[in-house]
């Protein structure tokens, strides 16, 4: 009868009601979750085939809750490099062990970006679940693969230790006294830098017992790719003909190089203007003149096999700023000299790009891109299946992850030091809170008044 469905859609109401306070509790509950995705609830009636013209049987109404997972939460920023959020479509991949994907473990999805370094150099979310992406192998080389989950792996920022930064460039600022006088030696005396006795390299090396005294030296450091440090001396003499001084750069100790003699690494001519200035197209001192090999079969000169370094070579700059090589008549003297590069440098700080290039610096000021983050992407976002964690995974309905690199193919771009915030707004989950207690009130009063209507029903019958 009428009476017995209009009590079951009132229990139908109670249930469909109770499911929505869940969903807007759940919302309440996570209003501060980082990159949680509101609950909706959306009502459904039920309708019962009635057996007889004139008569009808209530059917009730049915909950249906959805996670809104596509809809995108505010910016929130945030004081460290490590917190990540998505501008746009896209998911982190994390796994729930640090073994990840390269060790068989199925990844997770999530937009909770709030990264920190654990005590083993994993990047961790506060849910405990580690960031995946590819790894740089060990020339540096980073190969984003769409298809292969293997090629995914956990990302440490201690797997890379300390890192050199050998010198590449060195600039020299000084100035060579205009009035220094010309030795014997330079004015058609003993002077010759191709021999090796009579050179300013031999009287370097002999630390002045031989050789041709220099009128002016100054020195570099240069960093090795092992970061050890090594000293070179640029030895300047006044030439005989105007406005030219002759240069020759020497390793200080000599034996830091093979294939030469003296330490000798470079000579020529650094000429000048009349005006004081450098004249670059008279000066052979040429601007790539640290060239040292690995080993003389390879390069004439080369570092001393006994120091096993690779091959370097650096840029000694006479002009460019801050280089600047002057002959003025005021005394000769070094104003400033500068290099890249540095000894080994431990870790200082973890930065991540807009295209997910994790690059890590280090103390010596030396930088180094270790791994790129893995943005997954689905056909239907909204069919991922939410699990504990603020975490998804993926289903029939979602489709399976796509993996891209930031800000290409449709994948979102990735802003560091900022978090992603909750979707929810609590003005409006408080306004469905009271239609939703009424709603459930308005259900009770449902029963209580079939119920009358059925006790007056019996009483009749008595």
């Amino acid at each position: 009868m009428s009476i017995n469905s209009a009590l079951l859609s009132g229990v139908a109401g109670l249930e469909a009601n109770s499911a929505a306070l869940g969903a807007i509790s759940d919302n309440i509950a996570n209003v501060n979750t980082v990159g949680y995705k509101q609950n909706v609830t959306q009502f459904e009636d039920l309708v019962t085939a009635t057996a007889a013209a004139g008569s009808y049987n209530s059917g009730g109404v049915q909950a249906n809750v959805t996670q809104l997972i596509n809809q995108q939460g505010q910016l929130q920023q945030t004081s460290s490099p490590t917190d990540l959020a998505i501008t746009g479509n896209g998911f982190f991949a994390v796994t729930s062990t640090s073994a990840g994907t390269a060790g068989g473990v199925a990844p997770s999805y999530t937009r909770a970006g709030d990264f920190t370094t654990n005590s083993a150099g994993y990047l961790e979310n506060s849910a405990g679940l580690f960031l995946q992406g590819w790894v740089a192998n060990s020339q540096g080389v980073i190969t984003p693969d769409p298809s292969d989950l293997s090629k995914l792996s956990t990302i440490n920022v201690n797997d890379i230790g300390n890192v050199p930064d050998p010198t590449t460039e060195a600039s020299l600022n000084l100035n060579l006294n205009s009035g220094q006088a010309v030795s014997a030696a330079a004015s058609g005396g003993t002077y010759s830098a191709s021999t090796p006795a009579d050179s300013m390299a031999a009287y370097t090396a002999s630390n002045g017992t031989s050789g041709v005294a220099p009128d002016y030296s100054t020195q570099i450091t240069v960093y090795d790719a092992q970061g050890a440090a090594h000293t070179f001396q640029l030895d300047l003499l006044k030439s005989a003909t105007p406005n030219q001084w002759n240069a020759e750069l020497v390793a200080v100790p000599a034996s830091d190089v093979t294939g030469t003699t003296n330490g000798l690494v470079s000579s020529g001519v650094v000429a000048f203007n009349p005006d004081g200035t450098l004249d670059a197209s008279a000066t052979t001192f040429a601007t790539s003149n640290l060239n040292i090999g690995a080993s003389t079969a390879t390069s004439g000169i080369a570092w001393a096999a006994s120091l096993g370094l690779p091959a370097q070579s650096v840029n000694v700059n006479l002009t460019g700023s801050p280089a600047s090589v002057t002959q003025f008549d005021s005394a000769s003297v070094t104003n400033s000299t500068s290099v890249d590069g540095g000894p080994a440098g431990t870790l200082s700080g973890v930065t991540v790009s807009a295209n997910g290039d994790v690059v890590a610096s280090f103390s010596n000021g030396a930088t180094k891109t270790i791994a790129q983050v893995a943005i997954a992407t689905f056909t239907n976002v909204d069919g991922l299946q939410s699990v504990s964690g603020d975490d998804y995974s993926q289903t029939i309905a979602s489709g399976s992850a796509t993996f891209k690199v930031a800000g290409q193919a449709g994948a979102g771009n990735i802003s560091s030091s900022n978090l992603e915030s909750s979707t929810v707004d609590l003005s409006t989950q408080f306004t469905s809170l009271i239609t939703t207690q009424r709603a459930y009130e308005a259900s009770s009063k449902i029963i209580t008044t079939a119920d009358d209507m059925l006790e007056s029903l019996i009483n009749e019958i008595q």
